[in-house]
């Protein structure tokens, strides 16, 4: 028959697993939410730099036709430049702020709560 005393001591070391394994899924969720977050910065940022690419090319060939010309038709091409870059400087607005929300890769709640769990079990 087990003594009162050792069957506390395992329902403690019992508990201290569970807790312990529940602190693990909690950074392994926040690690999953924090490279989600990244990949979308990163996709943002892509997206960016393609549309800014895409500027450029309107761009040029707004100059060109602008010299070519002076019809017109220039100033529709200005203006898909001017909304190529807005929108380009928004996508790269968005990815930094997804990037930044991501950083630093460190499951932050879950270590907070393994000190406060090992302060617990400690007093």
């Amino acid at each position: 028959m087990p003594t009162p005393v050792s069957e506390a001591a395992r329902n403690v070391a019992e508990h201290a697993s569970s807790v312990a394994k529940l602190e693990l899924r909690l950074a392994t969720i926040e690690l999953k939410q924090k490279a989600t977050s990244f990949a979308v910065g990163v996709g943002l940022g892509v997206a960016a730099a393609l549309l800014a690419l895409f500027m450029l090319g309107f761009a040029l060939a707004t100059i060109a036709a602008a010299f070519a010309t002076f019809l017109p038709w220039w100033l529709a091409l200005l203006i898909v430049t001017l909304a190529l870059l807005l929108l380009s400087g928004l996508l790269g607005l968005l990815a930094l702020g997804a990037i930044k929300k991501a950083s630093p890769p460190v499951p932050e709640q879950a270590i907070r709560e393994a000190k406060l769990t090992t302060a617990a079990l400690k007093s």
